[in-house]
């Protein structure tokens, strides 16, 4: 599995309002939700961490399916399936809901236009896809689906919002909910032709919830600097709100860093980045205008490293603007542990009682 790859699906930078949202139906409120992203490779250690605070985790995402050649949907290939089955059923009898992510990647964790853009313009592709989705959600006990398409191209625009829009009819029909994650952009443009293809306006009057993937400012073959500054995050949601009602916006917070040499960044846990500075007696800053850690060190080679992580204090600041902004709520991505202090901070910012009851859909 390809981590660099992979992993971190998210988003980097560079006004009609919407009209009334559509009925909810049984399912999920998106209004204050904490949601916990656990991609597969950390199933065990997410478990664990969200069944240790349960009261925090209002839903969870597992990242687990792809596409096939042929445009079928299945398991990514480094999934042992009854283990992790074995997880979920955990999860959810603690009366969790289950809202997996399906996003346009290979069994190999490869993003793939070719998978989704065939889908997208073909008709029947279409109309076979949101039949699988359909029977995939009700088959696997969930509550919905998280729609996580990425790389496609400006042209994909309308196609791509006719996908969103009958995928959610028809999990509506079902008393199933729709989760689509966007990129986080400060415009409708963005800073790609990839942000072009992802209508906020329209994918945020049929979505139940929209995931703005607040993270990857700095990635892993940029610069070093911080995964998700503040200010940046201030921007996306002053737009994002023009365009979306915000109780349907759930802000994706990152719960990893990054170790650069030069412009090659490997990602690392809070943990991994606490050893590494404690190891190399680095002094670990703070970075009061992006509001994130940071250090530098050399490695035995002589080799300059330098590494930007989240921890509690950074993201507080970020649930901190999330509730500023009215948002539906927030879902940590979560890449091993995050400091541990982050729940209490999360309980400080986003107590339980301000949060809407979750009622698992049918």
């Amino acid at each position: 599995m390809g981590l660099t790859v992979y992993a971190f699906h998210g988003a980097r930078p560079a006004p009609a309002r919407p009209s009334a949202r559509t009925a909810q139906p049984a399912g999920i409120s998106p209004r204050n939700l904490v949601v916990a992203s656990l991609p597969y490779w950390n199933i065990g250690q997410g478990t664990s961490a969200v069944l240790t605070h349960r009261w925090a985790v209002d839903e969870v995402s597992p990242w687990m399916y792809g596409l096939s050649n042929n445009g079928r949907i299945v398991l990514d290939s480094g999934i042992n399936a009854p283990a992790f089955t074995s997880y979920l059923d955990r999860l959810r009898a603690q009366g969790l809901p289950i809202v997996p992510t399906l996003a346009n990647v290979d069994p190999a964790g490869n993003w793939s236009y070719r998978l989704a853009a065939r889908m997208l313009h073909h008709p029947a592709l279409m109309a076979k896809q949101l039949s699988a989705i359909v029977a995939l959600v009700q088959q696997g006990r969930y509550a919905g689906i998280d729609l996580d398409y990425e790389e496609l191209h400006a042209g994909d625009r309308a196609a791509f919002t006719m996908f969103v829009t009958r995928l959610a009819t028809a999990l509506h029909a079902v008393g199933k909910i729709l989760s689509v994650a966007l990129f986080a952009k400060a415009s409708d443009a963005g800073y790609a032709p990839r942000n072009v293809a992802q209508d906020y306006a329209a994918i945020g009057r049929v979505a139940d919830q929209v995931r703005l993937m607040g993270y990857d400012y700095h990635w892993n073959t940029s610069p070093p600097g911080p995964i998700a500054p503040v200010s940046w995050i201030r921007a996306v949601l002053r737009y994002a709100t023009t365009q979306i009602p915000a109780r349907k916006i759930i802000l994706g917070i990152p719960c990893y860093g990054y170790d650069w040499t030069g412009h090659h960044g490997a990602p690392v846990t809070w943990m991994q980045a606490v050893k590494l500075a404690s190891d190399h007696h680095a002094t670990v800053r703070y970075d009061t205008s992006g509001q994130a850690p940071w250090f530098t060190y050399r490695s035995a080679s002589g080799t300059k490293h330098t590494v930007w992580f989240e921890n509690a204090e950074s993201s507080k600041a970020k649930f901190s603007l999330a509730r500023a902004a009215g948002l539906g709520g927030v879902y940590l991505w979560m890449y091993g542990n995050g400091e541990p202090s982050t729940w209490s901070a999360l309980r400080q910012v986003l107590p339980a009682g301000t949060r809407a009851a979750v009622k698992v859909a049918p």
